[in-house]
């Protein structure tokens, strides 16, 4: 099962004070960009995969969407959403995205922030989601970019609250990656770009679009935290078509 650090109370708690769980999508920086690549949303099926506290879920229901459901490993998290969205059409589910079963043909959308980066078996999800896909679907999603990632090479314990960047290496040893991060021991896992889309490519999809973010000159002077993401992508934005 994949690793279900959001309920940790200790997590929990440090993760609602970033600026992306206070503000919702207009905390998160890579927004703007990440929502350039999404397809018109009025009468879509969507899914969102690690949907945390719905924001984007909220937000397909104010484009138009037909049906919207929410995806998440954490209990936590969509109580959250759940409290934060009240009565709505909108439907959020427990689920481990490692072990996920969706309708065939199915969706329009499939969209994921900042979550699949938790998963080990990427490609069986990749392949969930393909055939969940009606032809023409498309997948949208940002995850941390292995540049950020590969410095927390496997076997070591990085303290990320300690220090703010490291070094680019160890970036061709694949696997788990540990570091403390509001809590101990919290898994991700570090694969190569290519990885990323030769499995996608392996499973059908058609890639349309990659972003390697990073903050622009006005976002860095609104929020000077940023500065450091210039140098390095911290994230990076994909979208792929089922064709």
């Amino acid at each position: 099962m994949t690793q279900n650090i959001y309920d940790n109370p200790q997590f929990f708690a440090g993760y609602a004070t970033l600026d992306r769980s206070v503000k919702g999508l207009e905390g998160a920086p890579e927004w703007p960009a990440l929502s350039a690549m999404l397809p018109p949303l009025l009468g879509a099926r969507v899914a969102d995969l690690g949907c945390g506290y719905g924001w984007f879920c909220r937000y397909a229901q104010q484009q138009g969407a037909a049906q919207i459901t929410g995806y998440d490993v954490s209990a936590r998290m969509l109580e959250k959403a759940r409290s934060m969205t009240g009565k709505s059409p909108i439907v959020y589910r427990h689920a481990d995205l490692e072990k996920l079963q969706l309708a065939a043909d199915s969706l329009d959308l499939v969209y994921s922030s900042l979550a699949l980066h938790y998963l080990e078996n990427i490609s069986g999800l990749f392949a969930t989601v393909y055939q969940a896909l009606k032809p023409g679907g498309i997948l949208v999603f940002s995850a941390e970019h292995p540049i950020y990632t590969a410095p927390l090479v496997q076997g070591w314990v990085v303290d990320k609250t300690s220090q703010k960047s490291w070094p680019v290496n160890h970036y061709q040893a694949e696997g788990v990656r540990i570091s403390n991060w509001f809590a101990a021991g919290v898994r991700k896992q570090h694969r190569k770009l290519a990885t990323w889309i030769n499995l996608l490519i392996a499973n059908g999809f058609t890639l349309t679009h990659i972003d390697e973010w990073g903050p622009d000159a006005q976002q860095i002077a609104a929020n000077p935290a940023l500065d450091e993401e210039k140098e390095r992508p911290m994230i990076f934005l994909l979208s792929a078509r089922k064709p």
